[in-house]
């Protein structure tokens, strides 16, 4: 048996071992399929041991595939953390971050932090899936996504959840409407006007239904739509009313829009990243995740109540 290869091998290998497909580790580091084939098989050779099961659906490690990705993480991990105490590392490190979220979290974190991790990582490729947050969670579970931001997924075994803010819902309306002169909005308030809500598959929609259910309100909603962004255009066209979560709310200066406070009762949502429990994040992805963890911290010292 030999021992010889290279980081970059290495590298191919924690990749696969990490997407469970060749297509997206080879796009994750930045070569062609083949030239990551013959990286993978080289340092197979040099084991002297298989490390992967191939099919032509999947790749799933192998038993000492597995004990030697986690060793093979810790290993890189290591080296990276080694490095950067001699010098920056970072202006030759390649790769690829996906990052499933939520629109409205996508809107109020990412742009700044994008560009922070762009200034630092600028061969690092960064892909945002804003979705759902149903689909955000699947999209992390299946490792689709190398983390994600969401307000679901505290609850699942197989997830980390780590809160970084805790928003309030609020009322939606016009400027011109008359429940926007009202320094603080009840739901039986929003109940006396046509009310737009999201679809009842919507993670936002399941939240408020729970938390209305101990009480005797009842909003009928005159108009659905899948998205948050979609239904603040029907609210802004003068076709009702809604509640949103406050950071999918536009600026305050917005000329049709207002938000008012909305109580009895108050009803928040945490925001939080999430990744696979037990999984390593990938040398691209974790200072990323780490910058929004820092942010998340800053963030909730300046940012403005929820209003």
């Amino acid at each position: 048996m030999s021992h010889k290869f290279d980081l970059v091998d290495l590298e191919a290998f924690a990749a696969v071992a990490e997407l469970s497909s060749f297509r997206a580790a080879a796009e994750a580091v930045n070569i062609s399929q083949p030239a990551f084939s013959r990286r993978i098989q080289k340092l197979e050779d040099a084991l002297g041991v298989k490390l992967l099961d191939r099919t032509t659906r999947r790749v799933t490690l192998t038993a000492v595939g597995r004990e030697f990705a986690q060793k093979a993480t810790h290993w890189l991990n290591d080296l990276d953390s080694m490095l950067v105490g001699v010098g920056d590392i970072s202006a030759f490190r390649q790769g690829e971050v996906t990052i499933a979220c939520v629109p409205s979290a996508a809107y109020y974190f990412l742009p700044a932090v994008v560009k922070s991790y762009n200034e630092q990582f600028p061969r690092i490729r960064v892909r945002i899936h804003d979705e759902s947050a149903n689909d955000v969670l699947v999209a992390v579970a299946h490792g689709e996504a190398d983390f994600g931001i969401n307000f679901v997924g505290s609850q699942e075994a197989d997830i980390e959840f780590h809160r970084i803010l805790v928003e309030r819902f609020v009322a939606a309306c016009r400027r011109d409407h008359p429940l926007a002169k009202r320094k603080k909005v009840t739901w039986r308030d929003l109940a006396d006007h046509p009310f737009i809500s999201v679809g009842k598959t919507s993670g936002n929609r399941v939240l408020l239904d729970l938390a209305l259910a101990g009480t005797d309100i009842r909003l009928a909603p005159v108009y659905e739509a899948r998205h948050v962004t979609t239904l603040l255009g029907l609210v802004e066209a003068g076709l009702g009313v809604a509640a949103v979560p406050s950071l999918a709310m536009p600026a305050k200066d917005h000329p049709l829009l207002a938000s008012i406070p909305l109580t009895d009762p108050v009803v928040d949502r945490q925001i939080g990243l999430i990744k696979r429990r037990g999984r390593s994040l990938s040398l691209a992805a974790q200072p990323l995740y780490d910058m929004l963890m820092h942010l998340s911290k800053t963030k909730r010292r300046t940012s403005r109540p929820a209003s």
